[in-house]
């Protein structure tokens, strides 16, 4: 179905981002198994995917009764492919700030649209993405006002 193959990957990038993996996953897969159950209702709304965003993240919420996201941690064994301090200072973030910033940060989202797939304004996820990026650059040691000469 075309409408899982558009809407799938995003919505399982924003829950995961959201609740992680665990949860995440589960509760994008018995989403789309409800909205296929219940296709007549999906197709009559404006922003399907947003709704089923929300619907998502409201199984992830009661399965996972409030767990910390428990985004994994990067192992410190060998010569790290990512800053080995990104997983605790992205779980640190509220859940939208962690979702502003792997959506559009890291998967290359416009700002509007992780908005829509989110279902708020593009300004609010802006500020959700302004706060996040300060956090994450807090986190890190990383200086704004520092360049490279």
């Amino acid at each position: 179905m075309a409408f899982v193959r558009e809407v799938e990957p995003r919505l399982r990038i924003a829950v995961v981002a959201a609740r992680g993996p665990n949860l995440g996953l589960d509760a994008v897969q018995e989403t789309l198994i409800w909205a296929w159950e219940h296709w007549d209702r999906v197709t009559r709304l404006s922003n399907p995917a947003g709704y089923l965003y929300r619907v998502a993240i409201r199984r992830a919420s009661r399965a996972g009764a409030r767990r910390p996201v428990g985004l994994p941690a990067f192992s410190t064994d060998a010569t790290p492919w990512v800053e080995p301090a990104l997983s605790p200072a992205l779980n640190a973030m509220s859940a939208m700030q962690r979702q502003a910033v792997v959506l559009v940060s890291a998967y290359g989202y416009t700002q509007q649209e992780a908005a829509n797939l989110l279902g708020i304004r593009r300004t609010t996820l802006q500020k959700h993405l302004e706060r996040g990026l300060a956090r994450l650059r807090d986190a890190l040691g990383v200086n704004n006002d520092v360049h490279a000469p």
